[in-house]
């Protein structure tokens, strides 16, 4: 029996083996991630291959670290150490670091955020704000040493001289560079001086422009109540800040040209053309209104001014007619009817009518009178019937016939449920009241 080992002992063994094997301190794996479900915080999964399946943890703080979402059937690069489970005799991979196979994870989270930030509505075209045509004062968030301010500077006071620039000087770049970004958007959108804001700096790799990826940058410019201008990298370059932005401008000097559409020389020439045109329109107007005046100068109505109101006595005359015509007929009229009335006030006897309404009257003071004694009549005999209701029901009369009232603590005894022995109780007589102790109840 000493040559048979232990489970718990060949467990020991093997862990000790993969615990000092310098193969397996640190792992280098290429696999599909199987079985995958997010959890709350550390991850469990599996990376399998055509031949073989090995299970793979990761603790949450290098999950926090990834950059980029595990997904089901992902193909990644890991590196990890390799750990026995003594309780249940398996091995598994303790991941350190994950990246997607063949392409960068910032490239892959890149895709990620930005097909999730499209789902939210975030890049629509309805959501983008004009560019004012005329501004008086431009916001840059960028980098105070970098050429993008000098070139934006150097642009705006070429094209509109007065136009005012206003630096937020910004970190672009490296840890906390996507918050200081986010900041500042937020700090000028509280100034009430700026017509626009615009955000930018100069090319590099995807890992030096990766703040402008970020999505507290995205949000802030699409939560912009100012229009952005993006100029952010080279032309070729292009992030997530270029497409929630409302204008996107490959340099610096082009964001500067669309902040400023329109140049003081521009300006100038339009304010000397539109003087021109008005000095030829007030020109050909006052001309035409000397015409219009030598004309009627010239006119017969100032010759004979009588001519501007003949017509009007004439009409005068016309109207004076007609209205002592209509004024006659209706005097006529009411004469004949006043005729009629009379003639008909006469013939209507209105003393019979006057004796008639009379009579009528009598009689329906008669009937009145004789109801209103009926109707007294039954009323009173209602109320004296009820009035010997009443007074039959007063207990003070019942007691004066001889009768008494039992109470107790002011409540009247109906029952002998309602009493015990040794129960005081008071008789009400229809000369006094007695207190009586109960000596016993039947």
């Amino acid at each position: 029996m000493s040559d048979y080992l232990s489970v718990s002992t060949l467990t020991k063994y093997l862990k000790m083996k993969f615990d000092r094997d310098p193969y397996l301190e640190r792992v280098y794996l290429t696999g599909q991630v199987s079985n995958f479900r997010r959890r709350p915080s550390h991850q469990y999964f599996s990376l399998k291959d055509e031949g073989a399946v090995i299970q793979a943890t990761m603790w949450a703080g290098a999950f926090k670290k990834l950059g980029f979402d595990l997904e089901e059937g992902m193909k990644i690069n890991v590196v990890g150490r390799i750990q026995l489970y003594e309780p249940g005799g398996s091995y598994s991979i303790i991941i350190e670091k994950a990246e997607p196979d063949g392409i960068g994870a910032l490239a892959v989270q890149f895709e990620q955020l930005k097909k999730k930030l499209t789902e939210a509505g975030y890049f629509e075209e309805r959501h983008k704000q004009a560019l004012p045509q005329f501004v008086k004062k431009i916001g840059v968030i960028t980098s105070p040493s970098g050429a993008v301010i000098r070139d934006i500077i150097t642009t705006v006071s070429r094209r509109f001289p007065g136009v005012e620039i206003l630096l937020f000087p910004t970190k672009v770049q490296g840890d906390g560079a996507a918050q200081e970004i986010a900041a500042n958007i937020a700090t000028a959108n509280q100034r009430d001086d700026l017509d626009l804001l615009i955000v930018g700096r100069g090319g590099g790799s995807i890992e030096d422009l990766w703040a402008f990826n970020e999505e507290i940058v995205v949000q802030s410019i699409f939560e912009s109540r100012l229009p952005v201008i993006s100029s952010v990298g080279h032309e070729t370059d292009t992030t997530l800040a270029d497409y929630a932005s409302d204008r996107r401008a490959a340099t610096p000097t082009a964001a500067a040209e669309l902040a400023t559409p329109v140049t003081k020389a521009d300006i100038i020439s339009w304010i000397a053309e539109r003087q021109n045109r008005i000095y030829q329109a007030s020109l050909r107007r006052l001309q035409l209104q000397e015409e219009r005046l030598a004309k009627l100068t010239n006119s017969v109505i100032f010759r004979q001014p009588e001519r501007l109101y003949d017509g009007h006595v004439q009409k005068i005359d016309h109207l004076t007619q007609r209205l002592t015509s209509l004024m006659e007929t209706r005097f006529s009229q009411a004469k004949q009817k006043e005729a009629l009335l009379s003639h008909r006030l006469l013939a209507v006897d209105l003393s019979s009518k006057l004796d008639r309404y009379q009579e009528r009257l009598q009689v329906q003071e008669r009937l009145l009178k004789s109801n209103t004694a009926n109707l007294y009549d039954n009323k009173l005999a209602r109320f004296e019937k009820a009035q010997d209701a009443l007074l039959s029901l007063d207990t003070s009369r019942i007691i004066a016939r001889g009768y008494a009232m039992l109470t107790k603590n002011q409540k009247v005894i109906a029952s002998t449920m309602d009493v015990q022995k040794g129960d005081l109780l008071e008789v009400e007589l229809k000369d006094g009241r007695l207190e009586v102790e109960v000596k016993d109840v039947r």
